[in-house]
């Protein structure tokens, strides 16, 4: 079932590119280690964030929740758990240099092939 989900991430995000549409601000945040993908399948913050930068950030984790509300729906799943297995996917196909949370306020950076957090299983 988990894979099934996953795959379902996957192809909502393909779907959806204003999920995952990132400003200029948030793709540098992305790059510099200040925004970082979260195991919970939302952008969080490595380090504290500028009030502009936290807003994008805001703003496209609310696209990202309308997204999964409605995959989640069509595959009768909870929002939570869909949204699990697109943050797993994203965390793994991270590039290089990018931050991302191994458990909740604990973050590393992606180096070759990072380990999943454990609730990727």
């Amino acid at each position: 079932m988990r894979s099934a989900i996953i795959l379902s991430a996957v192809a909502a995000f393909a779907l959806a590119g204003a999920a995952t549409a990132q400003s200029g601000a948030v793709a540098a945040g992305l790059d510099s280690g200040a925004v970082g993908e979260q195991v919970d399948g939302y952008l969080g913050f490595p380090k504290p964030p500028s009030g502009a930068l936290k807003a994008e950030v805001d703003a496209i984790n609310i696209k990202r929740r309308q997204v999964y509300t409605q995959a989640a729906q069509g595959k009768n799943v909870s929002i939570e758990e869909f949204a699990i297995s697109a943050g797993c996917s994203t965390i793994g196909k991270l590039r290089d240099g990018r931050a991302y949370s191994v458990a909740p306020g604990v973050w590393a950076t992606k180096s070759g092939t990072a380990k999943l957090p454990a609730t990727c299983g």
